[in-house]
């Protein structure tokens, strides 16, 4: 049993070749700039710049710039798979944070999370993060309440979509379009 086990890890192929050095470039064009604007609305305009950049919108950027054809890299799936997420931590952290331990909250929130994107179609592994972060933030970021999914995620979101909409479309390449679809 353990053999079998262990001969299901063997490689099935070879790892995927490096993409041209065009995707490369546009992939850097896009993370940069969506990160940037991200940080620049976040210093001028949001209610608190310290936490407006969040680490989820690095992972964010891997997919909707490095990946735009993917699945988890579509409209639907950026907003809602962040949002949602975010709302699953608020309400858990509003109901939940005096009967649980902070590693239970922890587990669940991001569980709870994959779970409701998977029933939503919004499936975005950078959600569970954005549970995550809300989770394990301190009393300022608790403070946000269910303010935190519409600022800074929601709108976090939108800015990174927004950008992934002009640089994944500037490309001459027909095959570097942006989204594969809408909702």
């Amino acid at each position: 049993m353990v053999k079998s086990y262990v001969e299901r890890m063997k490689a099935k192929s070879k790892p995927p070749s490096r993409k041209p050095l065009s995707k490369i470039l546009w992939s850097g064009v896009g993370a940069f700039l969506g990160i940037y604007f991200v940080a620049i609305f976040g210093y001028y305009f949001a209610i608190e710049e310290t936490f407006f950049l969040l680490g989820s919108f690095g992972a964010s950027a891997v997919l909707i710039y490095g990946a735009p054809q993917a699945d988890f890299s579509q409209p639907r799936n950026i907003i809602g798979g962040h949002m949602l997420s975010a709302f699953v931590a608020v309400f858990l952290m509003k109901f939940f944070s005096p009967l649980f331990s902070i590693e239970l909250l922890c587990a669940l929130s991001v569980s709870l999370s994959i779970m409701v994107m998977h029933f939503s179609r919004t499936m975005h592994p950078p959600g569970g993060a954005t549970a995550l972060i809300y989770i394990m933030g301190n009393e300022h970021i608790h403070s946000l309440g269910w303010l935190y999914p519409f600022t800074p995620i929601g709108l976090g979101a939108v800015i990174m979509l927004f950008v992934a909409l002009l640089v994944n479309n500037l490309s001459s390449n027909s095959q570097r379009h942006y989204p594969t679809y809408w909702w």
